[in-house]
């Protein structure tokens, strides 16, 4: 990622991505498994706008480590509508360019805060695929926003450098997996 990267439309496309697996879910596939063994759906979908709120909260001053990377209790057909305030208030956050390159904190450490964005476009995909196993299996997820996120998760997620971070072993993938399946595999996920 160059200085001049901007993750804002590559955020806001994640978002739609994940709308549409949002408002596909139903109430009896909230307590289903996900690939990302540690929630069933309902957690994370949870997870998942926590993690949009927490870059949000980000772009508006605050400190990543003091908001969870949970959204709180959400009515069983209230998701679209918890995803639809998130992405609000994230795009706000975001607005104004010189938030880009403020040092920022996010639970990784201080970065700019572009690179802060961009780290949360790589959960943002990576949790759509997680999603549209249990939701929607076999979609078309967004190959070239997987595409893009693929190389910056291999460089700043070694394989051989799993130790302190919060992802499993990477996974084999079919030689003709796509590339949302293939940053599933890279960051753990048995596809």
């Amino acid at each position: 990622m160059t200085a001049a990267f901007d993750p804002r439309p590559q955020y806001l496309r994640a978002l739609d991505q994940l709308e549409k697996l949002f408002l596909q879910v139903t109430p009896e596939q909230l307590d289903r498994p996900t690939p990302c063994t540690e929630y069933d759906l309902r957690a994370l979908l949870g997870h998942t706008l926590g993690g949009i709120h927490r870059v949000a909260y980000v772009g508006e001053g605050g400190r990543g480590l003091d908001l969870p990377a949970q959204a709180g209790e959400i009515a069983d057909t209230a998701w679209p509508a918890a995803l639809g305030r998130a992405r609000q208030r994230v795009a706000a956050a975001w607005e104004e360019d010189e938030k880009l390159d403020r040092v920022v904190e996010v639970p990784w450490g201080y970065v700019p805060g572009r690179i802060a964005l961009g780290g949360y476009v790589m959960e943002a995909v990576t949790h759509a695929w997680d999603i549209a196993q249990v939701v929607a299996p076999g979609a078309a997820l967004d190959e070239e926003l997987a595409l893009s996120v693929l190389p910056v998760a291999e460089q700043v997620l070694p394989a051989d450098q799993r130790d302190d971070v919060p992802f499993g072993p990477v996974q084999p993938a079919p030689a003709d997996a796509d590339a949302p399946t293939r940053l599933a595999a890279w960051l753990g996920r048995t596809v």
